[in-house]
């Protein structure tokens, strides 16, 4: 606020100077002139003037001689009298009104237009109350019983509703926005969700249709895969269900919390599915193979009990790693080997990348998604079968 304030008095002042000073400056110009040089200075302009007339041919030479001879009499009259000061008084009610009515309309224009609760740090944010959420639904849900037409509106209060655990009232809404919703893949998904927990769980019936209906409409919709792949798990079809899921894990951010449930969910499902998560066969032609050292430069940040991750990820494709292999700094150099053992999924295997993205990094805090500290190589490029790659850890991350 201090600042601000500050701010706007320099601000205000500059504009007052620049407002002020032509009068300051021309009175300070004029206090150090006489009343003699001021009419000296008159009566050459005033012979300047004549001799121009008559070089123009405008005044005859008889009238300039008169002319030029009274100017001359006047010079010497002037001369005759006491030289004093000349005194030009400046605008003082001008003055006084500009420095007075500029700061006053300042404040009042902000007062009015601007927002002077802003300057008081002190004023706590209104956080929003359960109780103002419940009046601003309420008053959502007044206003469309007079516009049943609204599906937008009905569509926003079905959602709302939804996030309230006001299952019920839900259902009844997304039936008003029924037009809307049979385009609409995301409200698919919500209104199916909706159903299935007001039936205990059950994706039986109108549940399932909707999903599959979303999923027509955006194959890659979040909520609708992962609803796909619940409803296919709990029906006991559980290759389905890895289907549904490991679509789903392919869109997610890498390494995410949501990645890591849906990773579990597919080894769940795989191993109820009599595909338990056993060690694939390995085709060692298709492994990656390198050696892996710290930099003298950077090993005095790293302790001996460092984790080190040896990462491949698939070349373009998503950024959920292939293949992990994990050591520790007190293992550094040494050689590594990528294959399908280190599989992060059974079902994205590095033996069928068209090419891999390998790279090294020290993990300070031990963990998989990288942290400012973490010490890391560049990135090598690599088909599957590659020997002879060098990964040197030089780096920090910022």
């Amino acid at each position: 606020m201090s600042g601000f304030l500050i701010g706007a008095a320099l601000a205000l002042a500059v504009t007052l100077l620049l407002l002020l000073r032509p009068f300051i400056w021309q009175r300070a110009r004029a206090a150090t002139a006489t009343h003699r040089q001021l009419n000296a200075a008159i009566y050459r302009d005033q012979l300047a003037e004549i001799e121009r007339d008559r070089n123009a041919g405008t005044l005859a030479e008889e009238d300039y001689r008169q002319a030029r001879d009274e100017l001359q009499r006047r010079v010497l009259e002037d001369g005759q009298d006491a030289d004093a000061p000349a005194v030009l008084r400046a605008p003082k009610k001008t003055l006084l009104a500009l420095a007075l009515l500029l700061p006053a309309a300042s404040v009042a224009v902000y007062a009015l237009l601007g927002n002077p609760a802003g300057l008081n740090p002190s004023a706590p944010e209104h956080q929003i109350t359960t109780q103002e959420i419940d009046r601003m639904v309420a008053s959502l849900a007044a206003k469309l019983e007079k516009e049943p037409d609204n599906l937008k509106g009905w569509s926003m209060l079905a959602r709302s509703y939804k996030a309230m655990g006001r299952v019920d009232d839900a259902e009844k809404a997304f039936e008003h926005a029924a037009a809307l919703v049979d385009t609409d893949a995301q409200l698919l998904a919500d209104y199916a969700d909706v159903l299935a927990t007001k039936a205990g769980g059950s994706f039986a019936g109108k549940p399932q249709q909707m999903i599959e209906k979303a999923l027509k409409l955006d194959p890659d919709n979040l909520q609708a895969l992962w609803l796909a792949g619940s409803a296919a798990y709990d029906g006991g079809r559980y290759d389905q269900a890895v289907g549904a899921w490991s679509h789903l894990l392919k869109l997610l951010p890498p390494e995410s919390d949501d990645a890591k449930q849906i990773a579990a969910g597919i080894a769940d499902a795989r191993a109820k599915a009599g595909k338990p998560a056993a060690a694939p066969v390995v085709d060692a032609a298709k492994a990656v193979r390198g050696r892996i050292e710290l930099a003298d430069a950077v090993r005095d940040r790293a302790a001996p009990g460092d984790t080190v991750m040896v990462v491949a990820r698939e070349a373009g494709g998503p950024r959920m790693p292939l293949a992990v292999l994990r050591l520790r700094v007190a293992d550094l150099p040494r050689d590594f080997a990528l294959d399908d053992s280190l599989a992060m999924t059974p079902d994205r295997l590095i033996s069928s990348a068209k090419s891999v993205e390998v790279e090294a990094r020290v993990s300070k805090s031990g963990q998989a998604m990288p942290q400012a500290g973490d010490l890391f190589s560049a990135t090598q490029k690599a088909k599957a079968g590659t020997a002879g790659l060098r990964l040197v850890i030089d780096q920090v991350r910022p």
